[in-house]
């Protein structure tokens, strides 16, 4: 299955006029923005533009001082996110990963990746315990789910080793496994490309379009690689200084001058005068 972004439907994620505050330091003022299903969305701008405050609000770690976050899961009416903590914006059909990596360290890969199964399976710890027809079908699932998703994001033969003990690169794919294994319909990756080496950049860039293409899922991108905010975003919201300064395709994005300014800073027009 292609997924492709629906922009006659209702959008799968609308933010209206979040505003954030800590103390008297605005984080974000009155951010706005929506997602298709089945888009690939990128947000982007300067260190300290507000991107993970962003994520933190939308996954019920932050609480806005004013605003509206609404999800419409697929056959569902919208639903606002808002004062949910953040396993039941889980449950709603929203997971992260997080741009520095939470993993269990000392369980095996399958064991990381069955935890993000198990939380959406229906046996409780007594079934658990008494090991009832059910709990042994969702265990047999919960690894046969597993293996299937570390296939997919690119680790075969990894499911006994040790999370600590994986490579950067393979860490942040299991984090992204671990967050497919809650069937999101909406993937957040807070700069997931943090730390790689290019090679494992292009390999996350074709991760990135399977988990879209294949899996359906829509994906919302925080990353300050541009190569790869480029080659894998349908569209790109750009901030700076906590506020929307920029929004469109990723062609357009790139030569808007607020854009640019904000990035390269403003020219010195007094130096320029100079002779």
């Amino acid at each position: 299955m292609t997924a492709e972004p629906t922009p006659d439907a209702a959008p799968l994620l609308e933010v209206r006029g979040v505003t954030l505050r800590f103390g008297g330091l605005t984080v974000l003022d009155d951010v706005s923005f929506a997602q298709q299903r089945g888009e690939v969305l990128a947000v982007i701008g300067p260190n300290g533009a507000g991107k993970t405050s962003v994520f933190n609000c939308l996954t019920g770690v932050y609480q806005p001082e004013r605003g509206e976050i609404r999800f419409t899961r697929a056959n569902g009416a919208p639903r606002s996110v808002l004062g949910l903590p953040p396993y039941k914006v889980n449950h709603l059909g929203i997971a992260r990963t997080f741009q520095n990596i939470r993993l269990f360290p000392a369980l095996t890969a399958l064991e990381n990746v069955q935890v993000g199964v198990e939380s959406t399976q229906r046996t409780g710890p007594v079934g658990a315990m008494l090991r009832g027809p059910r709990a042994v079908r969702e265990q047999y699932e919960s690894v046969r789910t597993a293996l299937q998703l570390l296939d997919h994001v690119g680790l075969p033969g990894r499911a006994n080793a040790v999370a600590s003990s994986l490579p950067y690169g393979d860490q942040r794919r299991l984090e992204i496994a671990r967050a497919l294994a809650t069937r999101p319909e909406l993937l957040l990756l807070d700069e997931p490309a943090a730390g790689t080496n290019p090679a494992e950049k292009q390999e996350l860039a074709a991760l990135i379009r399977r988990i879209n293409h294949e899996r359906g899922v829509s994906v919302l991108l925080i990353e300050h690689d541009m190569r790869l905010v480029m080659s894998v975003a349908d569209r790109v919201v750009v901030l700076n200084f906590g506020k929307v300064i920029a929004q469109g395709r990723p062609e357009e994005v790139q030569r808007d001058p607020a854009v640019i300014e904000a990035y390269l800073g403003a020219p010195d027009t007094d130096e320029e005068d100079q002779p």
